[in-house]
Order: C-alpha cells, then structure tokens, then sequence
C-alpha cells in the first residue's frame, strides 16, 4: 500500500502488497464529519432499501440516536433474514503474553511487569481438551505479539493440534506475510482476526509507543493477505474508545465492505472491543463509549453489511451480550479464560484484559435458549 501519510517505516521481513484500499479507507475519513449529520439523512438512509456508505456514516452519527428503536427493529429483521436463529458459540485460547510492542491500552505490553508465559505442546493440548470436553467445536488461538516467543512454525504445530479437535480454528495473532498465511491455512486455520485498533493514524503513533505493531499500513493490509492466501473469513474491528469511536467504526465497516467488494467470497465479520481494564490497568481511554453508543454501532453495521458475521466478547456484561444476538449479534463466546492456562485450572499467566461475563458454556447456552434462539456449535464441516 502506498499511503502519504507519516508512518513507521517497514521493518525487515514485512511484506508490501499492492493495494489501494487503505488509502480508499483514509480519503473517505477524512471527509467523514458525524456531527455535521442531520436527522433527515439518517430518515433517508433507513427508509433505503440498500444502504451506501454515507448511509452507514448517517447512522452512527449522534443524529441517530432517536432512530435506534427504529434501526433495532430493521436489524433484528435482517439479522434473521441471513442468520435465522442461529448464534455460534466458541471460545478463545490464548497461547502466550509475551509481546515485543509497547501499546498503552494492553496488559500484554512489553513494558508492564505481569507474570509471562508460553504454553509448550504439552500445554496447549491441555488446554484444547479442557476446551473440547465442554462440547465447543470453534476455538480462537492467541498470541501475544513477540515472533521471538511465538512463530510462525509454533503456531502453525497449535493449529495442528486445534485442527484434530475443532471443526473452525481461527487464529489472532500478529500480522502475517502472505506465505505465512498460507502456511497456517495448510495446518487448518479457517480465519484471521486483526484489530486495527484505531484507523486514525495520528493517534496509532500515539498509542503504539515502540514495536512492529507501529507499522501502520503493515497491520490494516493483514486481511487482504490473509485472503491472498487462501483463508476463507477475516474479522475487522478497532478497539471503541481508543480514538473518536464513530470515525474508527466508519472506517472498520467501510474497510470491510472494500475488502468484501474485492474478495466477494470471503466471510466477512465483526467484533465489537471496547476499553477494558487489565492487570496493571494502565489503559488511557480518549472518550469513553457507554452501551448505548455500543449498540449503536453494533446497528449499524448489521444494517450497512446485513450478511457479515459479528460477535459479541465476554468483555461485555451478560445482560448486554444476551439482549444483542436477538438484534444483531451472530456469535458470542463462553467459557473464556485470558490468562495463559487457564482452561485446564493450571493457570501460568497472567491475562490481556478484565472480562466482565465470566459464564461457562452451559449458562450461555441456555441464556441463548431462553432467547428462542439456537446454540450452534459446529457451522463447518472439514473435508
């Protein structure tokens, strides 16, 4: 990607693909200005039968905050027409926190004093029975970002090892070349989750005070080579309150429509991070985004890209999780651990954050249930 802007500089090893997306993303935030927003453009782009992209824009603007029963309505009808009443159910595991970047807003920091740990095979196949027992069938394998402590070679043995078990292993960890992708599509990764964090390239340098996660259009391009390589889904999301929240999920919706135009046959979905606190709690939090504004977004992305996927995390309280996959959500995790061993009750490291619903997977089941909704445990069958 060719981008004007002042960014870090490539490090050694990082691959630079031909791209105009970022910079499409960057034009059109831009010109994106959420408060000059009328109430009229949000009536006009709820009464459009396809929404374009200043569509979307009109409604997370403050302008459509008296839309939002309006705009729940719509989702719960299209979130319904594409997904029924299905909800996927799955769960992370996070392999290691060691971490060569110095985010402010991470307990993996490389600068925080936290207890660190590396699972070793032994351990990880602890952890990926532990997980398996509780009937679960989809598993999000994490790093931290320290290729020292977590290559590719290592995570492509835990994709492994998830393949034999899982019918999806998604993978979240640090951004990958195109080769390496493909290598891990070999060993049976089925996604690829990468957080931009914040689209606004000023506050990335703000917040992203040393490491290679500095290299800002490095990490908005992992998606597209994760699709070169073969992936089938790729997952976007900017972590809400780092920045000015309405810019970062414009321009997170408005990548993922650019890539999903592109690759039409990739599966496109959505998270949903907010600020948390984490075990040295040094997060800063430029503006914080309550549930409302949450929800909000969460609106007006099912209605811009009603046929994307998009989870709620355990982040969120019970309550707010269980209320959103009758609206808009489509998969939510159960049974989450952060810290490094944590699912097999030999817990080794300390954890990224502080979640807020702690149920196992039995309760979330039945929470789903209670909706009138089905728990859907495999959604993939390996061939």
């Amino acid at each position: 990607m060719t981008m004007s802007f002042a960014h870090a500089p490539y490090q050694a090893g990082m691959e630079v693909i031909t791209s105009d997306i970022g910079d499409q993303i960057l034009a059109r935030l831009a010109d994106y200005q959420p408060e000059a927003t009328a109430e009229a453009d949000v009536a006009r782009a709820l009464a459009a039968d396809r929404l374009d992209v200043g569509d979307f824009g009109a409604l997370l603007s403050p302008a459509a905050r008296p839309f939002l029963e309006a705009m729940a309505a719509r989702a719960r009808t299209e979130r319904r027409r594409h997904f029924g009443n299905a909800v996927s159910l799955f769960t992370p595991l996070y392999l290691s926190n060691h971490c060569r970047n110095g985010c402010v807003y991470c307990g993996f920091s490389a600068g925080n004093t936290i207890r660190r740990a590396h699972l070793d095979g032994a351990g990880i196949e602890r952890e990926l029975d532990a997980i398996a027992a509780t009937g679960l069938q989809d598993v999000l394998l994490l790093t931290g970002e320290s290729r020292a402590m977590s290559d590719v070679d290592y995570i492509g043995a835990a994709v492994k090892l998830a393949a034999r078990r899982f019918a999806v292993v998604g993978i979240e960890v640090y951004p990958l070349n195109t080769d390496e992708y493909a290598y891990l599509r070999q060993c049976g990764a089925d996604y690829v989750c990468v957080f931009q964090e914040t689209y606004d390239p000023a506050r990335y340098l703000e917040v992203h005070a040393r490491g290679p996660k500095r290299v800002y259009p490095y990490r908005l391009d992992a998606q597209e080579r994760a699709l070169r390589a073969g992936l089938r889904g790729v997952a976007f999301a900017a972590l809400l309150g780092l920045a000015d929240f309405r810019r970062d999920a414009f321009a997170t919706g408005l990548h993922a429509h650019l890539i999903g135009r592109a690759y039409p046959r990739a599966e496109i979905s959505f998270s949903l991070p907010r600020l948390r606190p984490h075990v040295r709690n040094a997060a800063e939090n430029a503006g914080e985004v309550h549930e409302a504004e949450l929800l909000q977004v969460m609106l007006a992305y099912r209605l811009f890209m009603p046929h994307a996927g998009m989870t709620i995390s355990s982040r969120e309280r019970a309550g707010f999780r269980d209320h959103v996959i009758d609206l808009c959500a489509t998969k939510m995790s159960a049974g989450v651990r952060v810290d490094i061993g944590g699912h097999d009750a030999d817990e080794k490291g300390d954890g990224q954050f502080e979640i807020a619903d702690d149920r196992d997977v039995a309760a979330v089941h039945a929470a789903i249930v209670g909706r009138g909704l089905e728990p859907v445990y495999r959604d993939h069958v390996r061939v």
